[in-house]
């Protein structure tokens, strides 16, 4: 049985839930970012204590046929966003492939229960992935717009800014200027 989990970001998100579900004694055939698969059917029981689990850090079981399909939706464009293999197809032919479905009525869809356009959606992703690859990764700024695929540095320079306020070299200072605040705390404290 699948059961489709809003707000699964990261593997952390994925650990989480695949522990829930142990908890519960349910058995997780895998546990992919969105959907949790398991060998047996979810009692209504065992579906709200797992809710109520996974409620506590921001994650939520999604049941209505709408909700699904944006988690759905969600899911696809993560896996376009973080793919290691430049895909070759733009985001519009890549969900309407994957979801069987007209890219118009996702797009619709999406925009109407999210208040913002699977291009944003997008967008605020790889700005979170860029994000993370500053403070945490050893890229510059070329190979993180690269890796991203962004069509150029400018392109993501842009789009960085537009999103955080802050352009990368800015966001990357303040970084370092948290790094040496801390130093100067312990030496002063010695």
């Amino acid at each position: 049985m699948k059961i489709f989990i809003r707000n699964m970001a990261c593997e952390s998100c994925k650990v989480v839930v695949k522990e829930a579900l142990e908890k519960l004694h349910l058995h997780p055939v895998k546990v992919e970012l969105g959907v949790a698969e398991i060998q047996e059917e979810l009692s209504e029981s065992k579906k709200e204590k797992l809710d109520a689990i996974i409620n506590q850090v921001g994650l939520e079981i999604v049941e209505n046929k709408g909700g699904v399909l944006i988690e759905r939706i969600k899911m696809y464009c993560q896996e376009y966003v973080l793919s290691e293999k430049n895909i070759k197809v733009n985001i519009s032919d890549y969900l309407a492939k994957k979801l069987n479905k007209d890219y118009n009525y996702l797009s619709n869809i999406f925009s109407e229960i999210e208040m913002c356009t699977i291009v944003h959606y997008i967008n605020l992703l790889k700005v979170e992935k860029a994000k993370e690859m500053i403070l945490f990764e050893d890229f510059n700024f070329s190979e993180i717009a690269m890796k991203l695929h962004f069509n150029s540095l400018s392109a993501f320079s842009t789009q960085f800014k537009k999103i955080t306020g802050f352009n990368p070299t800015h966001f990357k200072s303040l970084k370092e200027k948290r790094r040496l605040a801390i130093q100067k705390l312990t030496r002063q404290n010695q």
